[in-house]
């Protein structure tokens, strides 16, 4: 016959355990005052500097919490009548492999612009790829350069005759 339970029992040894205490024993938790600093504004890990002005602007990357990802594009404002949103127009060369030249061509891009940033029409600005913010916005000011010249393809420099 086949004897029953011929293996002994073994009792497993648990971890051991910590005495619990209760929250109101627990050593309270002291925050630091709060520093009357002004909202200097973070880091985004590009190589532009933080704007002077600070901002309240939820979708301002340097202010709010809007990450800066994917392409960085160098063009000039050409229009901002919408409200915290510029419109950017960057030139570049296509080649025509037909003709052995090159052509001109603009790609515009609508970019969220911070009001600690404040780009203005004709200003050189340098906008970076973040999460889509509408239908059309997709990209955001990270920084404004100086103002670009107002002059046209053929049109020259021309400096003021004196006692004219």
């Amino acid at each position: 016959m086949v004897e029953e339970n011929s293996i002994p029992d073994v009792k497993v040894k648990s971890a051991a355990k910590k005495p619990k205490t209760k929250k109101s024993e627990a050593a309270p938790v002291v925050k630091a005052p709060a520093a009357a600093k002004p909202k200097v504004g973070r880091d985004i890990g590009l190589d532009v500097p933080v704007p002077a002005q600070t901002c309240d602007d939820e979708d301002c990357p340097f202010h709010g919490t809007l990450p800066v990802r994917g392409r960085m594009i160098e063009g000039v404002v050409v229009s901002a009548k919408m409200t915290n949103t510029v419109v950017v127009e960057k030139e570049y060369l296509r080649k025509v492999a037909k003709y052995e030249r090159f052509e001109k061509r603009t790609s515009r891009y609508a970019a969220h612009c911070s009001p600690c940033i404040g780009a203005k029409v004709g200003d050189k600005v340098k906008i970076g790829e973040c999460r889509p913010l509408s239908k059309t916005v997709s990209f955001v000011v990270i920084s404004k350069g100086e103002a670009k010249a107002e002059m046209g393809m053929n049109d020259k420099p021309r400096i003021a005759a004196e006692g004219a």
